[in-house]
């Protein structure tokens, strides 16, 4: 390196480590989610910022943010890459996502901007901040969508425990269902100004994941469900689905747009302390992540769905707990996402007519808005978003394809692809250095499985795919609902409820 470039380099280094903590690093037209959520929603309201954060709590932030819905596809990423395979799988995605992580700060440490946006706009100029973010809007509407799959699925079957008679009409109940969640509780949440009390309720979520697990565990320790039938493709090693595999594991792992905000959060911020954070964070949720899978996985094998707690018999009570906090998990975390899309959307449509940077005011939350007119457009945009998303979500009934679209087009460019491309421009170091050519890996292997993935995923997007029956092991839901589809052993999972 020429001695030039390594003194500016050093210089930024020094200069943004002096300014970690402070809450101007946040860059003009970047929006972290959750950062410019918490921040400006205490300046508003005249409350002090909040402190820094020790290397724990900055851990169990990150952890927070890591682990979520996505956890309960593992069993289905297990079945499609195969058991060993896809345990193997499962750590390679953990350890490449510890290392994206990694490598967007040292970004931001090297570009002077401490956030997603900024990152890649002083990378790529006005080309990366558009990109990027697309894909920003991309990922949360996807997992809007995925989440009216989710509720649809797992209250339908709660109500159906107490009034059997409707599992006769189980499209219509989980219609009804999203329909009635939308109205009467995901839209007044959306639009609910103190958006970022949601935030900080999220350990709710990580609370409800846990209790999930434990159940799924006793499950298949209790010898529960020890009926379900072996298939050829039960303990097989290894399957040909590899992709889409690592796309449902990708969307488990998401976690990038909180990266900054957990940085910036730590005290005496360094790159060997958020080391530290990343490797603790990443290992234990993958270890979560591992749990649910192997525990899911052995419980249904070759029967794992997209959306485990399909799984599981409509009589048992204690899955349907699990469905219902899962559900309240799912409701919690669906605010953050909408408010994400609409902030993203407002942005572009103010950077297109004003034709010029758009600057977020430091000192309120954007969802604050003044003026009659201001609340007008933003009630409009989070409606149009909202119902968009129950609009779309009826043409699947199945998660498994949701992840896997959401993971290969959208997670799998934020969290690899992005990053790997922005160090590539922004580090001195030529392309052929050991500094940039993991990066370089990064970005290839992100590449490869986006494009690849798509090509086979989209063909067979929506597909006869179905989730108003019964598993065959459960023959006293069959008994209790007259009238209802039930799935022989035999079932094909790749579309888990696609056969009769």
């Amino acid at each position: 390196m020429e001695p030039t470039a390594k003194k500016n380099t050093v210089s930024e280094f020094s200069y943004m480590l002096q300014r970690q903590a402070s809450d101007d690093s946040a860059e003009v037209n970047a929006f972290d989610d959750i950062n410019s959520l918490v921040k400006r929603d205490q300046a508003n309201q005249g409350k002090p910022a909040e402190t820094l954060s020790s290397l724990p709590q900055a851990s169990f932030n990150y952890i927070n943010s890591i682990v979520g819905s996505g956890v309960i596809g593992i069993p289905y990423a297990l079945h499609r890459a195969g058991f060993g395979l896809g345990l193997f799988l499962l750590v390679i995605v953990a350890a490449i996502t510890d290392y994206s992580l990694i490598l967007m700060v040292r970004c931001g440490h090297l570009s002077g901007r401490f956030s997603y946006p900024g990152v890649m706009e002083a990378a790529y100029g006005k080309g990366g901040y558009y990109l990027l973010s697309l894909l920003q809007f991309m990922y949360p509407f996807l997992a809007m969508i995925s989440y009216n799959v989710v509720v649809g699925d797992t209250l339908s079957k709660v109500l159906v425990r107490f009034v059997p008679a409707w599992g006769s009409s189980m499209g219509m109940v989980r219609f009804g269902v999203v329909l009635v969640v939308t109205i009467f509780v995901v839209i007044p949440l959306c639009l609910y100004k103190n958006v970022s009390r949601l935030a900080k309720a999220s350990f709710l979520s990580l609370a409800c994941v846990v209790l999930i697990l434990m159940a799924v565990v006793y499950r298949l320790l209790s010898g529960d469900y020890s009926v379900v039938p072996n298939t050829p493709e039960s303990w097989r090693f290894a399957h040909s689905d590899l992709i889409p595999a690592v796309g449902i594991m990708a969307f488990a792992f998401m976690c990038h747009h909180n990266t900054f905000l957990v940085y910036q959060s730590m005290q005496n911020a360094t790159m060997e302390r958020w080391e530290k954070v990343t490797h603790f964070s990443v290992g234990f949720a993958w270890l979560v992540a591992a749990l649910f899978g192997i525990a899911g996985y052995c419980t249904f094998r070759a029967l794992s769905q997209g959306d485990l707690l399909e799984n599981y018999c409509w009589d048992d009570d204690l899955m349907n707990f699990a469905r219902v906090l899962f559900s309240v998990s799912i409701l919690l975390t669906f605010p953050i996402e909408c408010f994400v899309s609409r902030e993203i959307v407002r942005t572009q449509i103010k950077r297109f007519y004003s034709h010029e940077v758009v600057e977020y005011d430091t000192d309120k939350d954007p969802s604050h808005v003044t003026g009659e007119e201001d609340d007008r457009k933003s009630m409009i945009t989070t409606l149009v978003i909202v119902f968009s998303a129950f609009i779309i979500s009826p043409y699947t009934e199945c998660l498994g394809p949701v992840l896997e679209l959401n993971g290969l087009l959208a997670a799998i460019p934020l969290a690899y692809v992005l990053p790997g491309l922005a160090y590539i421009q922004l580090s001195p170091h030529s392309l052929f250095s050991q500094e940039k050519l993991p990066a370089a890996g990064l970005v290839l292997f992100g590449t490869i499985v986006t494009i690849s993935g798509a090509a086979i995923l989209m063909p067979n997007l929506i597909g006869d795919c179905r989730t108003g029956i019964i598993m065959g092991y459960c023959k006293d839901d069959e008994r209790a609902l007259n009238g209802t589809f039930f799935v022989a052993s035999t079932l094909d999972p790749n579309c888990a409820t696609d056969k009769m």
